[in-house]
């Protein structure tokens, strides 16, 4: 009995081997044919059999081969870039501004306006070749003028040229300005100072004229800036800028009219002159004053007005528009 049992179960043990066999060679093709469907798959890039995560979508930026098709993509949650705000063409505003003031008058107007805080500006009436007569606002010029002769001869001013300044300026007396234009030179000396301070659009008076002296307000701003801006930017010393604000500071009661109109004022000059051949009347004034926390430097050039007085509504409100229109600006 136990030697038929181990024949059968040497044959049973045979036969289970055998069929395992058969089975592993069954197996292989299927095996071989599994390895090579997954060589393919990789070598065609598509995507993982898994459902989880996948980067599919960015290696090839279709939305087909998304891991999860069919689930649309999460809006973008980013908030759109702000629109830039238009500019604000300052010079045009201004222009509409000063439109109601010239339908009334037939005189006419050179203004420039400068935020001394931020050199936010504005100006009117620069036509090419179109000067106005200075008057006694080239006074302050003169002065300028004196000084810078002065700093290159390494000097002060004397006693006689502080004197003749102060009256030129505070009363604007014109014997003083006489001898101190005389003093620089005339025509020739302001011209040349004039190039040093960054005046381009302005010529001294012929012979003793001084009052004739051309110029536009851009140009009178190019001056306040070289008398009440950056020490840096200025030709004239601290000691000549210095001297210059008080004096402009310190004008005669019956002369404070024109641009301080538009604020309080820590420096000014006007001038005014009736031309004989027509009887009508120049007048212009600059300076610096303060509105509502800013300083601004200010221009007003008229010619053309039927009166004194008239030229001098004209100028002030003029002086307030340029203001106002740079301080738009400033709260923009």
């Amino acid at each position: 009995m136990s030697r038929h049992r181990s024949t059968r179960n040497t044959r049973n043990t045979r036969g289970s081997a055998a069929r395992g066999s058969v089975r592993r060679r069954a197996a292989f093709p299927v095996l071989m044919a599994v390895a090579v469907l997954l060589a393919v798959w990789v070598a065609m890039d598509f995507p993982p059999l898994s459902r989880g995560d996948s980067d599919a979508t960015s290696r090839s930026g279709d939305l087909a081969w998304s891991a999860t098709p069919g689930t649309p993509a999460a809006p973008s949650t980013a908030s759109p870039a702000p629109s830039p705000s238009p500019s604000v063409d300052h010079d045009q505003v201004l222009s509409e501004q000063l439109a109601p003031l010239l339908k009334a008058t037939t005189a006419s107007l050179s203004v420039a306006v400068l935020d001394v805080e931020n050199g936010d500006g504005a100006d009117y009436g620069e036509r090419a070749g179109k000067t106005y007569d200075t008057a006694s606002i080239v006074k302050v010029d003169i002065l300028a003028a004196l000084l810078l002769e002065a700093q290159d001869q390494g000097r002060v001013l004397t006693a006689r040229e502080k004197k003749y300044a102060t009256s030129m300026i505070q009363v604007s007396d014109n014997a003083s300005a006489d001898a101190l234009w005389q003093a620089i030179g005339g025509a020739d000396g302001l011209d040349a100072a004039n190039k040093r301070l960054g005046l381009t659009a302005t010529t001294g008076g012929s012979g003793a004229l001084w009052g004739l002296t051309q110029s536009t307000a851009t140009d009178q701003l190019a001056l306040l800036s070289a008398v009440f801006g950056d020490d840096s930017d200025s030709p004239l010393g601290s000691g000549s800028r210095t001297y210059i604000q008080g004096l402009m500071g310190g004008v005669a009661a019956d002369q404070d009219w024109g641009v301080s109109a538009a604020g309080s004022v820590t420096g000014l000059k006007n001038g005014w002159l009736a031309r004989s051949a027509t009887g009508l009347w120049d007048i212009n004034s600059i300076g610096r004053i303060v509105a509502d926390g800013h300083g601004y430097l200010v221009a007003v050039l008229s010619s053309g007005s039927v009166s004194k007085e008239a030229g001098i509504s004209l100028v002030e409100k003029a002086a307030k528009a340029a203001v106002s229109v740079s301080a738009s600006g400033d709260s923009a």
